[in-house]
């Protein structure tokens, strides 16, 4: 599938599993977002966007048994057809979706959305809901108050090159007003609570840039979060680690 970022192309492909196995799930406090913002209901059809290895696709699922995942990356969405294999899954691009114009009440991004953030990326989704549909956009955001956590977002901060990224806010760049309000956040706390193999090691290095990376370069940055793991008095001789995440959620509503 064209249209993908080499880095999620690569990064994805290699590393599906890590990646389902380390990335976070969402706070239960979303459910109830998706019902009252999002108005998702047994009766929506809704679309998870980049639904990746269906991580909240299967919060969705809970909620709206119409449901289809678009995902471009064949790695991700075999591991998404093995967790969740009632649910339709859909080969295609924020800029290409093939399903038919005003065809679901809510679109929901979730960890996605800067990874296609254009004007033709919202133009194709306002295509493909109805003329009251909602688009949500959901990221668990690091909490890098805390200092281990800051730690990590400076070993792998270096490797980051052009990648598109949560945190640099271009994402909001592609709302001018056009096709959907400005995103309305609302935000909960949310804990990752695992062994430091799970909510660090396989977290990071399923990151897309990290994932693509040369061995020799892999190999330094898996040596370094070890390190960490293995010095740092929250996390040395640890079992269980809490990875403390904010999970912010954005509502845009389709403009006319």
């Amino acid at each position: 599938m064209t249209g993908v970022h080499t880095s999620a192309q690569q990064g994805f492909s290699t590393q599906a599993v890590t990646y389902a196995q380390g990335r976070p799930d969402y706070p239960r406090q979303l459910t109830g977002w998706l019902a009252d913002a999002l108005q998702i209901s047994a009766q929506s059809t809704v679309i998870d966007l980049g639904a990746g290895t269906g991580k909240f696709t299967r919060l969705l699922s809970s909620l709206a048994p119409t449901l289809i995942a678009v995902e471009p990356v064949a790695a991700m969405g075999a591991q998404l057809a093995k967790l969740l294999p009632d649910v339709r899954l859909v080969d295609g691009t924020a800029e290409s979706i093939p399903l038919a114009t005003a065809s679901a009440d809510a679109l929901v991004c979730a960890q996605a959305f800067h990874w296609f953030s254009t004007r033709a990326a919202l133009a194709e989704i306002h295509r493909v809901l109805k003329p009251d549909g909602r688009l949500g956009l959901v990221w668990n955001v690091r909490d890098e108050s805390v200092d281990w956590v800051a730690a990590i977002t400076e070993i792998i901060t270096p490797y980051e090159g052009d990648t598109p990224r949560f945190h640099s806010g271009r994402w909001r760049e592609a709302f001018t007003g056009e096709y959907f309000s400005d995103p309305e956040m609302i935000c909960f706390p949310y804990s990752h609570v695992g062994s430091p193999q799970e909510v660090i090691m396989d977290r990071f290095l399923s990151v897309s840039f990290i994932a693509a990376l040369p061995a020799a370069q892999k190999a330094r940055v898996t040596e370094q979060l070890r390190t960490l793991i293995d010095t740092h008095p929250a996390l040395k001789g640890r079992d269980t680690v809490a990875f403390p995440y904010q999970t912010q959620a954005y509502r845009c509503n389709r403009l006319s």
